[in-house]
């Protein structure tokens, strides 16, 4: 039921960024798709998902729940095919939750590594966010447009500094209720990650490379079709883009990122139908990369071994 919610959410949304979009010339944007910059694209998003690999390999031996380079690799490529299928990010953690607890580590090292890399992520995507305010918010004139910026960059400085503060509150009740005492854990290790002397600058220069790299595969899509945007501009809009398109109220973020960047583009004084085909492109971009981490789900060995005794249990006795 809540996945159909989330489908007809996605595709309410989608209809909201195209129903005012002339259709013509978007399939005259799209025929004239130069594939250089898509291919580039999809190299820019292997080499993210590698960093963020190295990133998750850091915190998760951190967490009790060590991955060698290749794993963490592996799983984060699997995991990206699996959040084509489930709201945001939510089926590729939960893939990534299940093969690092079949490495031995326990359900609860491999939820917290999967939680800490996740909120580290979100720390330095706010950091991003606030540290580009000023000038983000002189590029949109739209009053209206200015007051979601804000709005947008307040939560997200409001939400990462909340989460680090849990760990130093020292209310006993943090720590012995269900609800919270995970959070609280959780909260331990990302402020002993990000101010760890040895780990902290790895983590903030790995964090801070996987969004600019986000920045680059955006302005990838933005090229690919000679849209009428400054690297400049992509590089402020596209971190509260994110941000927005992360709430779990869609599939794999369709229709809220498209009706995100529309309104974000018209707002920076952009074509919002430019906005809507780099969208679209952009998750294009990441479905193609989906697609080869559905590969490597088909042929690795954590799937031979789930399948083995499904298939075990439907041979027919021996006569």
């Amino acid at each position: 039921m809540t996945v159909t919610v989330r489908i007809l959410v996605s595709l309410g949304l989608l209809y909201f960024a195209l129903r005012g979009i002339n259709f013509a010339a978007v399939q005259s944007r799209l025929s004239q798709i130069n594939l250089a910059w898509i291919a580039a694209a999809v190299a820019v998003t292997v080499i993210q998902i590698f960093l963020g690999a190295l990133r998750w390999r850091e915190i998760s031996g951190l967490c009790q729940a060590p991955l060698t380079d290749l794993q963490a690799f592996r799983y984060n490529l699997i995991g990206t095919f699996f959040n084509q299928t489930l709201p945001s990010s939510i089926g590729g953690d939960a893939m990534r939750l299940w093969l690092v607890n079949r490495t031995g580590a326990g359900w609860r090292a491999a939820t917290y590594s999967i939680l800490t890399d996740r909120a580290v992520g979100l720390i330095a995507l706010a950091l991003i966010i606030v540290a580009s305010l000023p000038w983000s918010y002189s590029m949109i004139a739209d009053g209206n447009g200015r007051l979601a910026l804000v709005f947008v960059d307040f939560a997200a400085l409001a939400g990462g500094l909340g989460f680090l503060l849990v760990g130093y509150l020292p209310w006993r009740w943090l720590k012995t209720w269900w609800p919270t005492k995970h959070i609280h854990a959780c909260s331990l290790i990302v402020n002993r990650v990000i101010f760890s002397g040895r780990s902290g600058p790895k983590i903030a220069i790995l964090s801070l490379s996987i969004h600019v790299l986000t920045v680059v595969i955006a302005w990838c899509a933005v090229r690919s079709i000679a849209a009428r945007a400054d690297f400049d501009q992509i590089f402020l809009l596209t971190p509260p883009i994110m941000l927005i398109t992360m709430m779990p109220i869609s599939i794999a973020g369709w229709g809220v990122r498209e009706a995100t960047m529309m309104v974000a583009f018209g707002y920076a004084g952009l074509a919002p139908m430019d906005g809507t085909v780099v969208s679209i492109l952009f998750g294009a971009i990441y479905f193609i990369v989906g697609a080869f981490g559905g590969l490597v789900w088909i042929m690795s060995a954590e799937k031979s071994s789930t399948m083995s005794p499904v298939i075990s249990q439907e041979q027919p006795n021996p006569p």
